[in-house]
């Protein structure tokens, strides 16, 4: 198997992940919060990412010091703030919403790098796919064609989510600036260890150090994976290529949404599914 067939087969899996993951948070929700979930979910993929460590024997857990604040920067915003938000909002929305908010990364990532760090020129198909994937996502919030036509655009857990969807996206972008010599595994160690400690001084202090129901290690040991896999896809994949690959997310959570959350998806989020490929495909191409 060649270097592209595994960054595609990499990427499916954690897109696999991205899907699986809200479906076991909803679940934990049941008997425990958005915070303990959040917490235990950080301590576990921590451990998760050291056990690859140590397993693989790839890279020592020492880092340059010019290494530190991107790694920090990726802990604290991209999983503390971040990776919270979602937890929150999740606690307030469908998970079609959520999976699919979370993907439009994408235009953040290419807005970011044009108009903040003054990189790639943008294209026509870019400008195009953008308009795209904006309408999608006023579709998939909306849901149905009343809301839509009265202007009920989203809740706040909608806007919540596209909060955190910007922060992952400055976070790609310090990554792919900074850290793509480093391990994946360590990288991921890092990304989860520093909000652990944090996460794990206040369960300290309010006696909720605790694990309160399976599917909060579950979520740990499948994003602490899903997030090694998504690092070692992008090492070997163009970073449209995988944010094509990762539109399978969405599909597979609201498959999984439906049958152990009863969770329906309208047909106008489907047609806002349908924007959101046609949306990152266009910026995927390249001008003639």
């Amino acid at each position: 198997m060649n270097s592209k067939h595994l960054g595609v087969l990499i990427i499916l899996l954690a897109s696999i992940i991205w899907a699986i993951e809200p479906i076991l948070a909803k679940l934990s929700f049941e008997n425990s919060d958005f915070l303990q979930t959040s917490a235990i979910r950080a301590m576990v993929a921590a451990l998760t990412a050291f056990l690859y460590l140590i397993l693989t024997r790839k890279a020592p857990l020492k880092v340059p010091r010019r290494q530190l604040p991107p790694l920090l920067y990726i802990a604290m915003v991209g999983t503390l703030i971040a990776d919270f938000m979602y937890f929150v909002a999740l606690s307030q929305i469908p998970v079609v919403n959520a999976v699919i908010i979370g993907h439009m990364q994408t235009i953040f990532i290419i807005a970011i790098g044009f108009f903040i760090l003054k990189t790639d020129k943008l294209t026509r198909f870019d400008y195009l796919g953008i308009t795209l994937m904006i309408f999608s996502g006023i579709l998939v919030t909306t849901k149905t064609l009343d809301n839509l036509l009265s202007l009920r655009i989203g809740t706040l857990g909608d806007l919540i989510v596209l909060s955190a969807t910007i922060a992952w996206a400055t976070s790609a972008i310090v990554m792919k600036k900074y850290l793509t010599t480093m391990d994946a595994g360590l990288i991921t160690f890092y990304r989860f260890f520093f909000p652990a400690l944090l996460f794990a001084t206040y369960l300290g202090l309010t006696s909720s150090l605790f694990i309160a129901n399976i599917y909060q290690v579950c979520i740990g040991i499948i994003i602490g994976i899903g997030t090694i896999l998504y690092y070692e896809g992008l090492k070997r994949l163009k970073a449209a290529q995988v944010s094509g690959l990762e539109l399978t997310a969405p599909f597979f959570a609201a498959i999984l949404a439906y049958l152990f959350l009863d969770e329906m998806i309208t047909p106008l989020q489907l047609i806002g599914t349908l924007l959101l490929i046609g949306g990152v495909y266009l910026l995927s191409k390249k001008e003639p």
